[in-house]
C-alpha cells in the first residue's frame, strides 16, 4: 500500500500525521509513505527526524486584511497554491498513492485538491471541535472525514463519510512510563519535575511567566524545571540572566523528546490545543492549562474547560497569568500528592488511545486492503 500524507505548520497538525504513519508502518513494514509539507515550517525538521521521506511545496495562508497589502498577499498566496497543486499532481503521478490523507494546515489544501483532481481516494482528519478552513473547504469532497470531537458548528460533509475517532497520538505516549522516562533523562524518582511550554510555536506570555517563576524557583532549587521556549529562546535566556545557569532550570529552543519529558513530569504547564490535551490524557498527567485567546472561536478555552470541569486540570486564562501566582499554584499542587493524583486519574479517564488504529482501518478500507 502507498499513502501520501499532508499536514504541517504546527505540531498539532504534524504529530497526528506521524502517529498515523507509524501505525501504518507497524502494521506492514512494506507500506510506502510519502509526506508533503512546506520547507520553512516544523514539518521540514520533525518528519525526517521521525524517519519518513518528505517532499516540499511552498504554500502560505490567506490574509484577512481588507487592504491593498492584504489583497497583494492573497494574490501571491493564490499563485503559490496553484503552483503547489501542479507540483503535487506530478508527485502523485510518480508516487501513485492508493490514498492521500491530510491532517490540516495550509499545505493540506493543494495536496488534497490535487489528489481529488487526479481521481485518488482521499481522507482528512480534523483535530478540533471547530473545523479549520481546510476541513471546511474539502470535507464535502473527500471520501472520508475523521473527527476528534462532534463539531461545535456543523459543516457540509458527504454522508456517510464521517466518523468520530479522537486524536491520534504517537505510540511512545502510550507505552512510556514515568520510571523509564526518568531513567532516560537521569532524573531521580523523588525530584519534582515541572514541564512548561507554549505550544510548538511558542508563546510570549507563557515565556514571560516562566521567567518570573524560574527566577523564584532558582533561588530555592527544589523543583526541576524543563521549559520549551521555541522562538523566544534567546529572549528567555536574556531575561533569566544568572537564573538560567541554575542547576534546576533547563531551557530548550524545542523539545524533540517531548514524550520522554512529559512522561517524566509531575506537572505540565501548556496551552490547550487538542493534540497537547490528547498527549496529557494518554500519559495521565496533571496540568495547568493556559488557553490561547488568539485562535478560531476561542476553541482552546473550551478545550481547557472540558479538562477543568472534569477535574483533570487547573485552568488559568491568559489575562490572569502572572509568574508569581503561577509559581504559587505549582508549589501548592506539588505539595499535595492527593490533589496531584486526582488530576492524573481524571486526565487518564479522558484518554482515547485508539484513534490512530481507527484512522488506519479507514485508510486501509479506502485502499481496498
Amino acid at each position: 500500500m502507498k499513502i501520501m500524507i499532508a499536514g504541517g505548520g504546527t505540531s498539532g497538525h504534524i504529530n497526528p500525521a506521524i502517529a498515523v504513519a507509524e501505525e501504518l508502518r507497524r502494521r506492514d513494514s512494506k507500506t510506502e509513505i510519502l509526506f508533503v509539507g512546506t520547507p520553512d515550517r516544523l514539518e521540514a525538521d520533525i518528519v525526517p527526524r521521525s524517519g519518513f521521506p518528505i517532499e516540499f511545496v511552498e504554500v502560505t495562508g490567506l490574509s484577512r486584511q481588507k487592504s491593498f497589502s492584504g489583497m497583494k498577499k492573497n494574490i501571491s498566496a493564490a499563485a503559490k497554491y496553484l503552483k503547489a497543486k501542479s507540483r503535487v499532481k506530478k508527485l502523485i503521478k510518480t508516487f501513485s498513492p492508493d490514498v492521500v490523507f491530510g491532517t490540516g494546515g495550509f499545505v493540506s489544501a493543494p495536496v488534497l485538491s490535487a489528489a481529488l483532481e487526479s481521481g485518488k481516494k482521499t481522507a482528512i482528519h480534523e483535530q478540533n471541535a471547530f473545523a479549520g478552513v481546510v476541513t471546511k473547504m474539502l470535507a464535502p469532497k473527500v471520501d472520508r472525514v475523521f473527527l476528534s470531537f462532534p463539531l461545535a458548528k456543523p459543516i457540509r460533509i458527504k454522508d456517510p463519510s464521517c466518523c468520530i475517532v479522537g486524536n491520534p497520538v504517537k505510540r511512545e505516549f502510550l507505552s512510556l512510563s514515568r520510571t523509564e522516562a526518568r531513567a532516560r533523562l537521569q532524573i531521580p524518582e523523588d525530584r519534582p519535575l515541572v514541564l512548561s511550554c507554549g505550544g510548538s510555536l511558542g508563546a510570549k506570555v507563557i515565556n514571560e511567566a516562566f521567567c518570573r517563576m524560574a527566577r523564584l524557583s532558582a533561588a530555592e532549587g527544589t523543583i526541576l524545571h524543563y521549559h520549551g521556549a521555541s522562538g523566544g529562546y534567546e529572549e528567555v535566556l536574556q531575561t533569566l540572566g544568572k537564573a538560567a545557569e541554575a542547576e534546576n532550570i533547563k531551557v530548550f529552543p524545542y523539545l524533540y523528546n517531548m514524550a520522554e519529558v512529559m512522561a517524566a513530569a509531575d506537572l505540565i504547564i501548556n496551552r490547550s490545543g487538542a493534540i497537547t490535551l490528547t498527549e496529557i490524557a494518554a500519559l495521565g498527567r496533571a496540568s495547568i492549562l493556559i488557553p490561547s485567546p488568539n485562535v478560531t472561536e476561542n476553541h482552546q478555552y473550551f478545550n481547557a474547560k472540558v479538562y477543568s470541569d472534569a477535574g483533570a486540570a487547573v485552568l488559568i486564562e491568559e489575562k490572569d497569568l502572572d509568574g508569581e501566582k503561577l509559581y504559587g499554584i505549582v508549589k501548592e499542587l506539588l505539595s499535595d500528592r492527593k490533589k496531584l493524583k486526582s488530576l492524573e486519574n481524571a486526565a487518564k479517564k479522558l484518554a482515547k488511545n485508539d484513534a490512530a488504529e481507527k484512522i488506519c482501518d479507514g485508510l486501509e478500507l479506502l485502499a481496498g486492503k
